[in-house]
């Protein structure tokens, strides 16, 4: 795998691609000299994660015939500042997977979670010896 990033700007604006060729725009915070013109780092590293995990989520169910009209996922991270550095990564991290759908399986959706989360996601297997993930499942009928 390889990603090329190049910087757009004279500040911290930068545009990624991947194998795909689709661009994604990263940008540092305006309290360093960022213009909220990409998504933060640490920000992209729980949307990879999430993402992750959803491509699994959808795949499996959609293979067990379950009729989703909606879904969602939350990432929430805690991070925590390491002793005599500026590095602070991400300890805790918690998705909030939302499903709206026809006649959902609660059963069918918890396994999905358990298989991307446990068997098959590598941004969960790449992120869990340093952060707890953990996940929670809301519901919704249409």
């Amino acid at each position: 795998m390889k990603v090329e990033l190049v910087r757009v700007n004279d500040a911290f604006h930068f545009e990624g691609t991947g194998s795909s060729e689709v661009k994604v725009h990263t940008d540092g915070s305006p309290e360093i000299g960022g213009h909220n013109l990409g998504v933060r780092p640490m920000e992209l590293l729980l949307m990879g994660l999430a993402s992750c995990s959803a491509i699994d989520v959808v795949l499996i169910l959609k293979k067990q015939k379950q009729d989703i009209t909606d879904f969602r996922v939350t990432a929430e991270g805690d991070r925590e500042q390491e002793e005599d550095t500026k590095r602070s990564p991400f300890r805790n991290i918690h998705l909030i997977f939302k499903f709206a759908g026809n006649d959902l399986d609660e059963k069918k959706i918890d396994r999905a979670i358990a298989l991307s989360m446990e068997k098959y996601c590598s941004a969960t297997a790449q992120l869990e010896p340093l952060a707890k993930i953990t996940h929670s499942v809301e519901i919704a009928t249409v």
